[in-house]
């Protein structure tokens, strides 16, 4: 218990020290990704901080034994950082989504229990891995929302594990969280460095597996159940945005009138609630039925979300519109009114003609004669 403690927040003030660093890092060389708002140029490095945070700590707890991680979850931590590394390089350079699709799958071949599901669920957990682990990715179109999802999915997933007697996923899944939390302290919006495709494959892909080897031992019903309320965020936001851009839970949230610190609260709470089900039937204090309400609400926001526009509509060129002010009734461009030569305007002009015609008018020659 004091481990985990001491764990946590070693893992928060790291992550949050790394991303500091990392920061400068990638303003220096410029490593950045441009965000749609404002096309505003964030840093790009914070997922190395998560996962320089997660993997530090949880295997400084494993090299001296004080907090084994175990098989499983050792497996994982090592798995997830290749997923990690990645899409670091995903971000540094051009890979085609169907490569990351792929190592991301071959990468579940290799956390599956296969034990507790047999052949045909363990396939099933290998697509159910990949779904989620890109739902995440999807989540971190805006500033601080994966973040946010991943520290509550976290330590929703960390209480079942404990629940389950998993001492080692209970404490890498704490780490997680706790990294997470510490790079929010950059990441919140507006936010001075992204995750990036490191940091949302690594904690998806960890927080995806995690979710499957903790439940792969329960009854199908309850199971399921649960898998879906802990990541029914995700899957919304991923449902939504493969309409097309513009799509995600915040950028319409947005378009509604919420700030992004208003639409990261709102996305953080619909997540909380959604894995407080998913904890509670992983605990046994309600049904899996509890799930169908997850269900009703994901599907309320697909359908009812989805079907509003995808994107604002654009004014159209040239602008003023036809019959506004200041537009021709064509749809043309208004003229301008003349300008005046040497800069001023043709009334001050005329004031100066007004207040001395006889030097206006007096030849040059004359001039130079006097």
């Amino acid at each position: 218990m004091l481990y985990g403690i001491v764990a946590a927040l070693a893992a928060l003030l790291l992550a949050a020290v790394l991303a500091a660093l990392l920061r400068m890092f990638a303003l220096r060389f410029g490593v950045v990704q441009r965000r749609p708002r404002r096309s505003r140029a964030v840093p790009l490095l914070g997922g190395v901080a998560v996962l320089g945070g997660t993997v530090l700590v949880a295997g400084v707890g494993e090299w001296t034994e004080v907090a084994p991680l175990g098989a499983d979850a050792g497996r994982l931590l090592v798995v997830g950082a290749g997923v990690g590394l990645l899409g670091l390089v995903a971000d540094l350079r051009a890979v085609p989504l169907g490569v990351q699709v792929t190592g991301v799958g071959l990468a579940a071949v290799l956390t599956v229990p296969y034990g507790q599901l047999g052949v045909l669920g363990a396939v099933l957990g290998i697509v159910w891995t990949v779904l989620v682990t890109f739902a995440f990715v999807s989540l971190d179109h805006a500033d601080g929302v994966m973040g946010t999802v991943g520290v509550v999915t976290a330590f929703a997933l960390s209480g079942c594990a404990a629940a389950e007697v998993m001492d080692g996923t209970t404490v890498l899944l704490s780490v997680l969280a706790a990294a997470l939390a510490g790079f929010l302290m950059q990441g919140r919006p507006p936010a001075r460095i992204v995750p990036g495709r490191c940091g949302a494959l690594f904690a998806g892909f960890v927080l995806a597996s995690a979710a499957v080897l903790v439940h792969g031992g329960r009854e199908t019903g309850s199971g399921v159940a649960a898998l879906f309320s802990l990541t029914a965020v995700g899957l919304a936001d991923l449902a939504l945005a493969a309409r097309g851009p513009g799509g995600h839970l915040a950028q319409r949230l947005r378009r509604v009138g919420l700030t992004s610190r208003g639409a990261v609260v709102v996305i953080g709470t619909a997540a909380f609630g959604a894995a407080l089900v998913g904890l509670l039937i992983d605990l046994g204090w309600v049904g899996a039925g509890a799930a169908w309400w997850v269900a009703g609400g994901v599907a309320v926001v697909v359908l009812v979300a989805g079907a509003g526009p995808v994107s604002r509509p654009r004014r159209p060129y040239p602008f003023p519109s036809p019959g506004a002010r200041g537009g021709a009734a064509d749809g043309r461009r208004a003229p301008r009114p003349p300008v005046a030569r040497r800069g001023r305007h043709p009334q001050v002009q005329a004031g100066l003609k007004t207040q001395a015609p006889d030097r206006l008018k007096t030849p040059r020659s004359d001039a130079r004669c006097v």
